[in-house]
């Protein structure tokens, strides 16, 4: 720590990497907006596909591949990466799919939506316990989600379904004894041979869009980098700041989502949408306001 920081101010470094992450996976629909010829299955495949190669070359870098090895030995870590890996499968294809679709909006309330379910999923899974202002962030949560439904019931299944499949993702991979990167890794593995299958097929068909164009394909090689790089961001700020300041965080994806798809794409906007944005985000303020103060009242005195 330089001298003059503050003993509560979190490291330049960790946090120019979990501002990094979060404004990469916010600015992602950019990215899949170039790709809206291509069918959202075939996209999911090319990721899978070269995310592995990527992947697996960073870990021999690392020289981690002994560890990962003796990973994908366990019975109890390849049954829960095998969970994890269709939840982020799900994730991924309802994402790229409203992308392209032109529900970026719906999108982006799923992930405003995922701390909650987080929040629920430590009630019902990890027998966590909730205060008051976490029972009313999940209430003007729902009641946010009531007024979805009425305004926009088209878009809603992407935003439960994003927040549902993230959500219970995130809790399979806190079960999981892996590191994030090996995780990956895994995850990739197991997804690879159905994504090649799926591209082979659709070759056969004469469907497939790779090998079409060059900039398509180059494109589709990349979408292996825009998967990798914000996670080991993210890893790696995570372990640099406190769980509270990467909780705040979190907030940066989904409020670029939202804005690029209000602004550059020109989705609409009702009323009754921004009453129900209104009431989640009310949600997301109570919910972080008591995280924050729980953080302080739980921090140790500065030594004398």
């Amino acid at each position: 720590m330089s001298r003059h920081q503050h003993p509560d101010s979190p490291p330049a470094d960790g946090l120019a990497m979990g501002v990094g992450a979060y404004a990469l996976w916010g600015l992602l629909p950019l990215y899949f907006k170039l790709l809206q010829p291509v069918g959202a299955v075939e996209i999911v495949a090319h990721r899978v596909a070269w995310s592995l190669l990527l992947v697996l070359a960073i870990v021999a870098l690392r020289r981690r591949l002994a560890l990962w090895r003796s990973l994908l030995r366990q019975v109890r870590v390849l049954r829960l990466m095998a969970a994890s890996a269709t939840l982020i499968a799900v994730n991924w294809l309802v994402y790229v799919w409203a992308v392209n679709h032109a529900h970026v909006v719906a999108a982006s309330l799923g992930y405003f939506l995922n701390p909650l379910v987080n929040v629920v999923l430590g009630l019902l899974v990890f027998g966590e316990r909730l205060g008051r202002l976490q029972w009313t962030a999940i209430a003007l949560a729902g009641a946010g989600v009531a007024v979805m439904a009425q305004a926009a019931p088209g878009g809603l299944w992407i935003s439960l379904a994003l927040a549902l499949s993230f959500g219970f993702y995130g809790m399979v991979r806190k079960l999981a004894p892996i590191e994030s990167l090996e995780g990956l890794a895994t995850e990739t593995l197991l997804l690879t041979p159905a994504a090649l299958v799926y591209l082979v097929w659709l070759g056969v068909a004469g469907g497939l869009d790779f090998g079409q164009e060059r900039g398509t394909d180059l494109l589709l090689m990349l979408s292996s980098v825009m998967t990798s790089v914000p996670l080991l961001l993210f890893a790696a700020a995570a372990r640099r700041l406190r769980y509270s300041t990467l909780g705040l965080l979190q907030y940066i994806a989904p409020t670029l989502q939202f804005l690029l798809g209000v602004l550059a794409f020109g989705e609409p906007l009702t009323t009754r949408m921004l009453i129900a944005f209104a009431l989640i985000w009310t949600g997301l303020a109570v919910f972080t306001a008591h995280a924050l103060a729980t953080h302080r009242r739980r921090r140790p005195a500065p030594a004398v």
